[in-house]
């Protein structure tokens, strides 16, 4: 529930705070149809890459990062192939990029390139501070050989490859 609602602080606060800059700094911008038109088609193109990687992570943790009767969107074994073979948040790697994407679709200056790279950055932060001391947690050793071996993201073609394979 946090963590939803912490996506909520970044998708509202990044249009509140983008609109507002924009009305101060960036008028011009703001108020130029053909960059809506250019922002918004680059925006749907990135929310659609966003959402496919997103499935296709989600999906292959669904199939071999779990055994037995567990609640949903739980894991608990840990996932080392795959995608996650070549790096260790595949998922959040894609949802790094919806803030932009929702920037783009806004068509703010401001949030575009401003507020979202900082809220990408503060992902980046959150993953490191939050979500892998739970994965250590979680997996013990066997996540801290993991870590040594995978990159916490990867742009290795044959990487980003994988995040668009179906599974």
């Amino acid at each position: 529930m946090a963590r939803l609602l912490i996506w909520a602080v970044f998708i509202f606060g990044g249009i509140t705070g983008g609109i507002l800059i924009d009305l101060r700094m960036f008028r011009t911008l703001f108020s130029s149809i053909m960059f809506h038109v250019a922002s918004s088609i680059i925006g749907l193109v990135l929310l659609r890459i966003v959402m496919i990687i997103s499935r296709n992570t989600g999906r292959y943790l669904a199939k071999y990062g779990r055994n037995g009767e567990i609640p949903r969107l739980t894991t608990n074994v840990l996932v080392t192939t795959g995608v996650y073979g070549c790096m260790r948040h595949p998922m959040h790697f894609g949802l790094m990029f919806f803030p932009l994407s929702f920037a783009l679709l806004m068509g703010s200056p401001s949030f575009i390139f401003f507020i979202a790279p900082g809220e990408m950055l503060l992902m980046v932060v959150m993953i490191k501070l939050i979500e892998e001391p739970e994965a250590i947690r979680k997996f013990g050793e066997d996540y801290l050989e993991y870590m040594k071996k995978v990159p916490m993201f990867s742009l290795k073609p044959e990487c980003l490859k994988l995040l668009f394979k179906k599974v």
